[in-house]
């Protein structure tokens, strides 16, 4: 039976303007809902509802809800999740810590004037699986086959796949002769160490560790949207040299850069960070002509190897969230501040066109300009929210010695509303080519 979410409107009608009275969710999404026409589910309530009220995080049959600080609140079964006091204002609510509240089979949200019931269909079974590093018990569907003490030590399950492939596994052969030599970098998801082949050329080799049970149908699907990124072969893009699962882990072989991200060098000057950036919009126009998007850009997935500039990662972080692999994060801090994510990718989770990279790639260039991302985010402001209701400053009001032509491209670039600046990397790189002096 496949796992989904129910929402069903059973008051306050449908919506203004007019619209469905139930929502279904069979994958991995989320929703903002409010009266904003960027909302959905978009509620009406006659100033009842806030703009951007509350935000759902889908991942069936699991789902969870957060309250954004509204004026008038948001209940579950008719207890307050979350509300902010009357003399507050909006921004003042967005910095107020309102806990995520997970929802069940039955549950009735009260939003404005609004009634919405949860429908929970494919419950998770509560059986265990036992870690396949350590032995211990893991509830099904809550992990998949890794328990919590060894998810806190990624490299250690490095070294369990390689002992693994070194025995003859099936599974992670293609990492046999493989050493560890050092961490390179971690995440929420896992770690990337240097490695070195038997021939002795050094590789990267990551790790992603699902954070819900990963099925045979979500593997294969992540694994497949993988092989897109593995067919890219540009110069600005690091190669993927092998991609598998193995005992509950997602594993990587990918070129290395020496030079590591862009992130680490700081703010730099524009005679460095131009040519930077045309290099990766080359990459991506590369991409984008192959149906391949992104998704995740910033200046951590922009490395440095010798002369060039390597986009890593391509659509690899974006392609675990959407098949449900990285479980309920866009709720709470799980996921990080989202420095480089535009508007509608909040607005619309699933979005994969090709400007939202364009629209990185240009935010990725401000902050190599200024030291900063484009958007102040305000010590515990709720990083959602604050994309969803503000702009990026201007560049020159952070880098006011910035060249005034280059600074009304990287601006232009930054516009969101009504539509992002520059739609095509091609665009954006034509705009910027006068200032890479």
């Amino acid at each position: 039976m496949a796992a989904s979410v129910r929402l069903t409107v059973v008051a306050g009608g449908p919506g203004e303007p007019s619209g469905p009275s139930e929502y279904v969710f069979g994958e991995r999404t989320t929703r903002v809902l409010g009266r904003a026409s960027d909302c959905d589910p978009r509620l009406g309530g006659d100033g009842l509802v806030s703009r951007h009220h509350c935000l759902l995080d889908v991942n069936p049959p699991q789902a969870r809800i957060r309250d954004f600080g509204s004026l008038n609140g948001t209940r579950v079964n008719g207890v307050k999740i979350g509300q902010r006091d009357r003399d507050q204002t909006p921004e003042e609510g967005a910095r107020l810590d309102f806990p995520e509240h997970d929802l069940a089979d039955g549950d009735e949200i009260e939003i404005g004037g609004y009634t919405l019931r949860v429908g929970v269909r494919g419950e998770p079974t509560r059986v265990l699986n036992r870690c396949v590093r350590c032995g211990a018990d893991v509830p099904a569907g809550a992990g998949d086959r890794v328990c919590p003490d060894c998810r806190a030590e990624p490299s250690a399950m490095l070294e369990l796949l390689l002992e693994l492939a070194g025995s003859g596994d099936r599974e992670p052969a293609s990492i046999a002769g493989l050493t560890l030599l050092r961490e390179l970098g971690r995440g929420g998801m896992g770690v990337v160490h240097l490695a070195r082949d038997a021939t002795g050329a050094e590789v990267a080799l990551k790790l992603m560790l699902p954070r819900a049970a990963a099925d045979d149908t979500a593997r294969r699907r992540f694994l497949t949207e993988v092989e897109l990124t593995r067919s890219l072969r540009h110069r600005h893009i690091t190669e993927l040299y092998d991609a598998g699962f193995a005992d509950g882990a997602f594993y990587f072989t990918l070129e290395y850069c020496p030079g590591g991200g862009v992130d680490r060098r700081g703010k730099m000057p524009a005679r460095e960070a131009v040519p930077i950036v045309l290099q990766v919009l080359d990459a991506l126009e590369y991409a984008h002509g192959r149906g391949v998007v992104h998704r995740d850009l910033s200046p951590s997935n922009i490395l440095l190897s010798g002369g060039d500039a390597k986009v890593c990662d391509f659509g690899l972080a974006k392609a675990f969230d959407a098949h449900g692999l990285s479980g309920l994060t866009r709720t709470g801090t799980t996921a990080g501040k989202p420095y480089f994510v535009p508007r509608r990718q909040v607005v619309n989770f699933k979005e994969a066109s090709p400007e939202l990279d364009v629209w990185a790639a240009a935010a990725s260039l401000y902050a190599m300009l200024t030291g900063r991302p484009p958007r102040r985010f305000p010590a515990g402001a709720d990083p959602w929210l604050h994309i969803l209701q503000t702009d990026p400053v201007p560049i020159r009001e952070r880098e006011p010695a910035l060249p005034p032509g280059l600074a009304e491209v990287v601006d232009h670039a930054l516009t969101e509303r009504p539509r992002i600046g520059f739609p095509t990397a091609r665009e954006l790189r034509r705009a910027l080519e006068p200032h890479a002096g």
